[in-house]
């Protein structure tokens, strides 16, 4: 059975029919990958799916229950978390009170206990800052775990936000553009890391414009254009589809 279900998944704005008729399942465990031209729709896609944006029509489900219409936070509740393509970091706190605002969920947030400074929430809190410091090893961030975010470098701060995701303890991740702005090395590391997420039994959903990259990560692939479902299938299948190189490189091409 699929860990996700979408299904004839739409949202317009306005007259502008961003995302149409899309269906497709996710098996749990794998790196699906979202790609298309600029405009296809992936990122609004992904807005759909984790609660960012309400459909127009469609239906989403996680593990057989509905969660269309469901806000961001109690999809997290539900084992869903996400990246962004723009940095979302707050950079007057260190990396590893970054990653910490990833566990929000599992904090005890009693005001009571809270403003007494319980020796079971101080306890706590050190609990979690010891998961948070494995995580960031995790992500090959260790050098940087008593560092202050303003101080990293750019590579850093986005494996540094994955693993603020992966805090949360989520079944499935939806990473968007993880290697947006990455040199070459940096591209590298992300590229591993992911395969090293799936492979501890997250799954992974992907939208990257780094095909190389794509190609190497993903079981499946969706392909998008002008928020049509295009094409799905392995790599393989989708490298040698005439439908997405003439959306790709042009009907002549």
């Amino acid at each position: 059975m699929a860990l996700l279900d979408v299904s004839n998944l739409s949202i317009h704005f306005g007259g502008v029919k961003a995302v149409q008729n899309v269906t497709f399942s996710i098996d749990a465990g794998i790196v699906y990958s979202v790609i298309g031209p600029n405009g296809a729709g992936k990122t609004t896609l992904f807005n759909l799916i984790t609660g960012v944006y309400t459909p127009t029509a469609g239906e989403i489900r996680l593990d057989s229950e509905s969660i269309q219409g469901k806000s961001p936070n109690e999809l997290a509740e539900r084992g869903m978390a996400r990246t962004f393509q723009n940095l979302q970091v707050c950079m007057n706190m260190t990396a590893i009170e970054n990653v910490m605002v990833g566990a929000h969920l599992r904090l005890d947030r009693n005001m009571l206990k809270a403003a007494l400074r319980l020796p079971s929430l101080r306890a706590r809190d050190n609990e979690l800052r010891q998961e948070a410091a494995e995580l960031m090893r995790f992500v090959g961030l260790e050098r940087f775990i008593d560092a202050r975010a303003d101080s990293m470098p750019y590579g850093a701060l986005k494996r540094m936000e994955i693993a603020r995701a992966l805090a949360m303890k989520p079944r499935i991740i939806f990473l968007d553009e993880p290697a947006a702005g990455l040199n070459p090395k940096e591209t590298i590391e992300v590229d591993q890391l992911v395969r090293k997420v799936a492979d501890s039994g997250v799954t992974v959903v992907l939208v990257e414009h780094d095909m190389k990259m794509v190609m190497n990560l993903s079981d499946r692939i969706l392909v998008l254009d002008y928020g049509k479902k295009l094409a799905e299938g392995t790599g393989e299948e989708i490298r040698r589809n005439p439908d997405v190189i003439a959306a790709y490189l042009g009907a002549h091409a």
